[in-house]
């Protein structure tokens, strides 16, 4: 798109209108008093032009959605949010995108640079006290880019490099900063957008070194892949599964970011880093920023670890100390392509293929039968139940966002990219608005968000209730109800077994109790909800769940009571 001064004329024209260009469909904000210039231009500008604005009442909702809606499109998106305490309450947000490279263009405003003189300029008390010295340091940290715009005519250039930057490999946010005084004054004279930037392409494999990993595989006695997380088109899961069968690879999913695998792939060992590596000589590391904890499951130590992935060594990780005797940079469904091209196999490669599949036969008939033992069927019931039960109502198309409520264990998933779960930087709250991101992407197919209850309350529930009326987002949210911080529990119990806060019955720093009534607070945003206290009767309250959301178009709650256990 090209377009003149005449129909340009402000900076936040130029800017609305290169998110256009950038093929942003959203953006997501929640406003303030340095929005003035952004919401006349959206006024004004044609609807086909820009991304569709949507009122978001809490910044880090507004991120989390824009983070869910790449996981399932892999298109970025944009957020802007109000100057430093705006961008503040961003921040966490923004770090879980890091975590997970996941591309965004993060904009927020800042107070006026001038008191007089200029258009723009500051006008409230407001625009002094949210003055800062450095307010992009808030996310420089976790960010791939940052700029303050400081020209009208920098907001066309400045936003599709920063475009660029962001969904070049490895992915990531990046940041721009919006002084009111650039986006209120005229372009100038003879301004004209510049063209989007072109896709960088993915990385491609060194052929040495694909010839190299051929071999190892070759000699290998039982070679292992580590992969804990896809691509959002699902196109690595059924790549990893051909040269699994073909060269008699098992694969393990440690630390589950998005499943790659579906749950019966014959060549799936699990999620478990350290029953997933016994035995194994050799270790692929297929781009996982933390394949194994080396403290409590390294791999063997005669083993050889190939590391393959757009940044294999994860640079922007302080400290990482995985051992390494290949390193290949390259998109890891190239790499794996020109594994399959290089024709090369193994001699054991039957009998290899077999015991791997006799492994994963086991491994999932044990998660069945803890899953539905009858301890897992009372009350309160079991993680292991609440699982299983989730994944037996999800078709093809449902996706699960996954933050400390399902044990992907216990699912049987069908396909890639249908469990989503927290980054490891452990942002919490991220699961019900990235949740609704992916339900406005998708409004048709069922999106299910299994939380902790925790979690359920740093998500601001009250804002996200409120997005999902406001935008008719008919998403399933399950409250994983145990009444407490299990997780730190579990840490102190790991830290102290033998400790006096274990001992104690109510450990500090862990009690939620008592709890808010969770039903109200959605029924409040005239969601359906209601409370499951045991395990035989969740099905029947899941299926009548998915009647309100499929028929009624309308959100639904359960809050289940689930027991903290030491394990999961």
């Amino acid at each position: 798109m090209t377009q003149s001064k005449s129909i340009l004329q402000t900076g936040a024209e130029a800017l609305l209108t290169a998110l256009g260009d950038c093929g942003v469909s959203y953006l997501f904000a929640n406003a303030g008093t340095d929005f003035p210039a952004i919401i006349e231009a959206l006024a004004k500008l044609p609807a086909d032009q820009v991304p569709q604005p949507v009122t978001i009442p809490h910044e880090t909702a507004a991120v989390a959605m824009a983070h869910g809606f790449w996981l399932v499109t892999g298109q970025a998106q944009a957020v802007m949010v109000h100057v430093n305490v705006g961008l503040a309450n961003a921040a966490m947000g923004v770090i879980n995108a890091a975590s997970d490279n996941i591309p965004m263009i993060v904009l927020s405003g800042r107070t006026p640079i001038t008191e007089t003189g200029r258009p723009g300029g500051r006008k409230t008390p407001i625009q002094y006290g949210q003055e800062m010295y450095d307010q992009t340091s808030l996310v420089r940290d976790v960010t791939k880019f940052t700029y303050e715009i400081r020209y009208p005519e920098q907001a066309d250039t400045i936003i599709k490099r920063a475009h660029g930057i962001a969904t070049a490999a490895p992915e990531g946010p990046v940041f721009v900063s919006l002084p009111s005084e650039p986006l209120v004054e005229h372009l100038p004279d003879g301004f004209r957008n510049a063209p989007a930037p072109a896709r960088t392409n993915p990385a491609l494999p060194d052929h040495n070194s694909i010839e190299q990993l051929a071999t190892w595989i070759a000699q290998a006695r039982l070679p292992v892949v580590l992969c804990q997380r896809g691509d959002p088109a699902g196109e690595l899961g059924p790549v990893l599964s051909q040269v699994a069968q073909q060269f008699g690879l098992g694969i393990v999913e440690p630390f589950s970011l998005r499943n790659v695998l579906g749950s019966n792939d014959p060549a799936h060992l699990g999620y478990d880093p350290k029953a997933g590596l016994e035995g194994a000589d050799l270790v692929i590391v297929l781009d996982s920023g933390v394949p194994w904890i080396e403290g409590v499951s390294p791999p063997p130590q005669d083993a050889r670890i190939v590391h393959i992935g757009p940044d294999p060594q994860f640079a922007r990780m302080p400290v990482r100390g995985y051992r390494c005797d290949l390193s290949i940079t390259s998109d890891p469904r190239h790499a794996l392509a020109a594994l399959i091209s290089s024709g090369r196999s193994a001699p054991s490669v039957d009998d290899r293929r077999k015991g791997i599949s006799d492994r994963a036969v086991t491994r999932r008939a044990d998660a069945k039968r803890v899953a539905s033992v009858k301890l897992g069927q009372g009350a309160p019931m079991s993680p292991a139940w609440l699982s299983r039960c989730v994944s037996d109502v999800m078709d093809d198309g449902a996706v699960a966002f996954n933050e400390l409520g399902l044990i992907p264990d216990f699912m049987a998933l069908i396909r890639p990219n249908q469990l989503f779960s927290n980054p490891h930087s452990g942002g919490l709250g991220w699961a019900l608005p990235a949740a609704l991101g992916a339900q406005l992407a998708d409004r048709d197919r069922l999106v299910i968000a299994c939380i902790g209850d925790g979690s359920y309350m740093f998500a601001n529930p009250v804002a996200c209730h409120q997005i999902a009326e406001a935008l008719d987002l008919p998403v399933l949210t399950i409250i994983k109800n145990n009444g407490m911080w299990n997780a730190v529990r579990r840490s102190v119990l790991r830290g102290y077994p033998d400790g006096e806060a274990v001992r104690m019955n109510q450990m500090p720093l862990t009690s939620l109790s008592p709890l808010p009534d969770f039903c109200a607070v959605a029924k409040a945003s005239r969601a359906y909800a209601e409370r499951v206290d045991t395990a035989a009767d969740l099905p029947d309250a899941l299926a009548r769940a998915l009647e309100v959301v499929r028929t009624e178009r309308r959100q639904a709650l359960l809050d289940v009571s689930v027991a903290a256990t030491d394990t999961y």
